[in-house]
């Protein structure tokens, strides 16, 4: 059980797992996930011995998960947590129930505000719920409903093919996932789809949120000029994403790096990097803000990922990297359920690695006055690494006019004879030709074409 507990959420402490023998009553269920979503988070594993911690199993693990979800439902407000983990130990079934840390909100069963301590449930005391209160805030904007906004303005294309996705939570059907996922309210007798849902499954989310979106640019220098590509993007969010991610890595720079005579490409910056400072803003902004959206911006030097709304709960810019609070819960959940995050953490902390990883200077974080930007520093002119492909060059015996040529050659992707002589201008055009003509019969150039449309590329 230990190597499964840590293969979910590799940083819970065991005080924080209670263990249940059998499928408890729902009630009991429901103030076991309060205490946990008031604390800082847990494990439910239903199947073991609360004492001995041997595996007894579970009748119907089906039923008991049914129990869950409505137990995770009946909570104020709905609690949304990740799909419960079915696990088999010495041959019988157990599951495994995750509240993540920094929930937004909270919570009460039935008018009972409880919290979990030392593996035991316990009713909050008014000075701590006065200070909860104080630090989760109010209800998220994400779970409210646009005023007119219809279940008919979902694609439920999309609904389905999430839902498809998803083990476990396909039998409840479709209005019942995304009650759980936090996508639709009911409003009296009718379900309303939320801001949450509309911006994951609408069919025009910015019809409902007209800053929901996404401008992505690209600038020649290091500041904003008027020489520039930009792309505004609209749709749901998981859409967003992609189209962002495509964008920047269709627009920034690729260096090369020669190894043994092949040419490999390395990209500006680490593209996992860039898709996870994406999603971030994507994630995490404040959705509240009205005329305001994402802004990425691709520079010669660095890229830029600002979001509105500075960060949430108790993060600060010092406890970044290891502090967690979902200011948009729901939206979380779905894109971890969609692949794209990890459900328990923002991923400040991967983006860091990867950056070192590349042998580029750490991220920036800054707080602005209305929203929170990432900054990654690129290698900008260093990107082509000359001196690496020099040094790779040495060993050929190449003159210094062969190396200026192959090092120019590694930035354009071709060179011509005319580029060539501009490179050396005080030497003949026929050593330029004979220096040409060394590198293709060494097989280190391919030339392409004739006369005055010759030019020369990497073979």
């Amino acid at each position: 059980m230990t190597d499964i507990l840590q293969t979910l959420s590799p940083d819970l402490p065991e005080e924080q797992v209670i263990l249940l023998a059998g499928p408890p009553a729902q009630t009991k269920l429901a103030e076991h996930l309060v205490g946990m979503a008031n604390a800082a988070g847990g494990a439910l594993v239903l199947g073991l011995d609360p004492k001995s911690g041997t595996p007894v199993g579970l009748a119907d693990p089906e039923e008991t998960l049914d129990r869950i979800l409505k137990a995770a439902l009946s909570i104020e407000p709905p609690l949304i947590i990740p799909m419960p983990r079915q696990a088999e130990l010495e041959g019988v079934p157990v599951l495994i129930v995750l509240v993540p840390p920094g929930l937004p909100h909270v919570y009460s069963y039935k008018g009972k505000y409880l919290v979990s301590r030392d593996g035991q449930t316990h009713p909050l005391p008014p000075r701590q719920l006065q200070r909860l209160m104080m630090e989760r805030g109010a209800v998220s904007f994400e779970s409210t409903a646009p005023e007119g906004a219809r279940v008919e303005d979902l694609d439920w294309d999309r609904v389905d093919a999430y839902i498809a996705g998803l083990s476990g939570l396909r039998v409840i059907g479709r209005e019942a996932t995304l009650l759980h996922r936090g996508s639709l309210i009911r409003d009296g007798k009718e379900l309303r789809p939320t801001r949450a849902g509309l911006l994951l499954f609408g069919r025009d989310p910015q019809c409902w949120m007209p800053s929901a979106g996404i401008l992505v640019a690209r600038y020649a220098g290091t500041t904003m000029d008027d020489h520039f590509v930009k792309e505004e993007i609209r749709g749901t969010l998981p859409d967003q994403i992609r189209q962002a991610e495509a964008f920047v890595v269709s627009n920034m720079r690729r260096g090369v790096r020669l190894q043994a005579l092949e040419r490999a490409e390395e990209p500006e910056y680490p593209i996992p990097a860039v898709r996870e400072a994406i999603v971030n803003a994507v994630a995490h902004r404040d959705y509240q803000i009205r005329g305001d959206g994402i802004r990425i911006l691709l520079f010669s030097d660095r890229l830029e990922f600002y979001s509105p709304g500075r960060l949430p709960g108790h993060v600060t810019i010092q406890n970044l990297v290891h502090e967690r609070f979902s200011r948009n819960e729901a939206l979380v959940q779905v894109l971890a359920d969609m692949g794209f995050i990890e459900r328990l953490g923002y991923g400040v902390d991967r983006i860091i690695r990867l950056m070192a990883q590349a042998g580029l200077p750490p991220p920036r974080f800054q707080e602005t006055a209305a929203g929170f930007q990432v900054t990654l520093v690129g290698p900008g002119r260093d990107l082509i690494g000359q001196n690496r492909d020099q040094r790779n060059w040495r060993h050929l015996g190449l003159n210094p006019r062969q190396e200026a040529a192959l090092t120019y050659l590694a930035e354009t992707e071709r060179i011509t004879n005319r580029e060539f002589q501009e490179l050396c201008p005080d030497v003949s055009a026929e050593t330029i030709r004979r220096d040409l003509a060394d590198m293709v019969s060494r097989n280190i150039l391919l030339k392409i074409g004739e006369k005055r449309a010759t030019y020369y590329i990497f073979k």
